[in-house]
């Protein structure tokens, strides 16, 4: 692939990802001026936001993780989300959006509300770029609990390549403290723009990114500092084929899809492939996987396409102890490393500012407790553990607009899911 095409593709994605706030592109006010002009604010400290599904459905009465026992039937609540509706239609012809979708899930009930506006449909499937984290990061916790990894050693246990920076594990790539440069510092490391590059491989892209001495003058010792996002995914990813002998392909299938009933879920690596500008969605992406080339190097911390209701099957996952119906997909062990502050907890580190953490692909925030793992394009999903419920927003625009959208319906939504 043309470096030139790889570079504009990356720097497209970097603004995007400043502005997504807590996923491709929110950066705290702790940036650096450069980045600032693009970065988004987090809403109410909440990391970077993206998201918001919608459409109303009857109740679903799924079954519930293994610690939350379903109410006796006929107790669900009437809820209603009719507050919802206005406040995104006004945000999509405000700014002119070609739709807008916003999925709420309880962990007793199911879905509780699902709803689409403008072009948007139940089964319309969008680019989540940084939503994908906590997906990637889930693989990785999941071969944990079979015991085919360990996060806390060294990757140099698991793949050979490892020992060019011996002390660097898995917990610190997914929680962005692995002294690697990441999506902003790195932007002008030749050697790390692999990770955006559809015709590359996913073992020779990590192998070349965590051996390279171009970035050796800038990489500091891991668990002193976050540095968000990056070349530091796409090596986790790398060490999850390795370590299950598995493609990364296989693995989505096997740990999500199969046991979740998902229908549309899965990676590529859209950079380069798909025009784009700016904080700009990819418009060349009507909804189709089939647009997308076949890859080997899918793009962890951002190539995901989905629909709402598959990534609120997932969410719902995370409410359930790690449940899908009758699999455990996670275990209650795997999640609490997921959802906890890791860079608080670790090295009393901040994620851009004081009030916002960072666990495992979840932004935290300090103030509310809400876990969000938002993304550059505008999709904006968050957990509330201690409340019980989810939402998942999605809009096809930019971090910016979806951090706006997702700060109009925390407390409507919260209002109705907790009655």
């Amino acid at each position: 692939m043309d470096l030139l095409r790889v570079f504009c593709a990356v720097l497209a994605f970097v603004l995007i990802a400043v502005a997504c706030g807590g996923s491709d592109s929110a950066e705290p006010a702790s940036t650096t001026a450069a980045e600032a002009a693009t970065t988004e604010a987090p809403v109410e400290t909440t990391p970077p936001a993206t998201e918001a599904p919608a459409a109303t459905e009857p109740p679903v009465t799924e079954a519930p993780a293994t610690t939350a026992a379903p109410e006796p039937a006929g107790t669900t609540p009437d809820y209603d989300f009719s507050a919802v509706g206005p406040i995104v239609q006004t945000f999509v012809d405000d700014n002119e959006l070609n739709g807008a979708g916003l999925i709420v899930v309880h962990k007793d009930h199911g879905v509780i509300h699902h709803e689409q506006w403008g072009e948007f449909t139940e089964d319309r499937i969008s680019l989540v770029a940084s939503s994908s984290k906590m997906v990637t990061a889930g693989v990785l916790l999941h071969l944990q609990d079979e015991g085919l990894l360990d996060i806390d050693a060294p990757i140099a246990e698991t793949v050979e390549w490892g020992s060019a920076n011996p002390e660097i594990t898995t917990a610190q790539l997914l929680s962005n403290s692995s002294g690697l440069l990441g999506l902003f510092t790195g932007i002008n490391v030749p050697s790390y723009l692999c990770q955006y590059d559809y015709t590359s491989d996913l073992q020779e892209c990590a192998e070349q990114i965590f051996t390279t001495p171009d970035d050796d003058a800038d990489i500091i010792a891991p668990d002193t500092a976050f540095d968000y996002g990056g070349a530091q995914w796409q090596i986790a990813g790398a060490v999850a084929e390795v370590a299950s002998g598995k493609s990364w392909d296989d693995l989505i299938t096997e740990i999500y899809s199969d046991p979740c009933e998902l229908e549309t879920l899965a990676f590529n690596n859209h950079f380069g492939q798909l025009g784009s500008s700016g904080f700009d969605y990819p418009t060349d992406f009507t909804g189709d996987p089939a647009e997308l080339a076949e890859t080997t190097n899918p793009n962890m911390e951002g190539g995901m396409y989905t629909t709402t209701s598959d990534y609120a099957k997932l969410m719902l996952m995370h409410l359930r102890g790690g449940m899908c119906g009758d699999e455990q997909v996670l275990s209650q062990e795997a999640l609490d490393l997921v959802h906890a502050d890791r860079v608080a907890e670790v090295y009393d580190g901040q994620a851009f500012d004081a009030g916002t953490g960072y666990g495992m692909g979840w932004w935290v925030d300090r103030a509310t407790g809400r876990l969000t793992d938002g993304g550059a394009y505008g999709s904006h999903p968050w957990l509330d553990l201690e409340d019980g419920y989810g939402a998942f927003l999605v809009i096809e625009a930019s971090s910016a607009l979806g951090n706006q959208l997702g700060g109009l319906l925390y407390d409507v939504v919260e209002a109705e899911a907790t009655k």
